[in-house]
């Protein structure tokens, strides 16, 4: 297993490298999501087409501000509430929302809406202001295999070098709720 602290796991972002890392309910998937070669890796991993897109995390309302900037205030405050309660909820809250020149088209697919989720899980947090960007957040597992809930089971699923930033799992028992933004359609319940 190769285990990593967390200023070598934002080196190895920053180089293009995929991370695995404990998210609020299951260990993740992780690049910069600006590096196209980084995301494809991914995809190979996880044996998963682009169509599908991913989740980016961030650790803060203010680094998405922008992406919330055509929404009206209803549903922009909506927003930012359940994200600002997903830690008492104990569960985390991704959005789709209208997609934005600033990220790439691999990254949402083939959808016209971007899923972002701001992270209450302190480690997600740290690595991605020490990254001082998004960073992308899929489920470490092969297509149609359960997503891993250890380390040990990121390692059995994939390659002895990829790198593992350790860490303890949150207390959701199940991934994020998916809403749409502007259609207010529940994606994932």
């Amino acid at each position: 297993m190769n285990t990593l602290n967390l200023q070598q796991a934002v080196e190895r972002l920053k180089q293009g490298d995929v991370l695995a890392y404990p998210t609020e309910a299951v260990w993740g998937l992780g690049c910069d999501p600006q590096q196209q070669q980084a995301f494809e890796k991914i995809l190979t991993l996880k044996q998963r087409p682009i169509e599908k897109g991913v989740i980016l995390l961030s650790e803060s309302i203010e680094r998405v501000e922008p992406l919330l900037a055509l929404l009206d205030t209803e549903i922009r405050q909506q927003i930012i509430a359940s994200w600002q309660h997903s830690a008492a909820q104990q569960r985390a809250t991704t959005w789709l929302l209208p997609v934005s020149t600033a990220i790439p088209a691999w990254i949402y697919g083939a959808h016209d809406r971007v899923a972002i989720r701001v992270t209450q899980h302190a480690l997600c947090q740290q690595l991605c202001a020490a990254f001082d960007g998004m960073i992308v957040s899929t489920s470490a597992n092969p297509a149609g295999l359960a997503p891993a809930k250890t380390a040990q089971q990121v390692a059995d699923y994939f390659p002895s070098d990829l790198a593992i930033l350790p860490g303890e799992l949150g207390n959701s028992p199940q991934p994020s709720k998916i809403l749409d933004a502007v259609t207010g359609q529940v994606i994932r319940a």
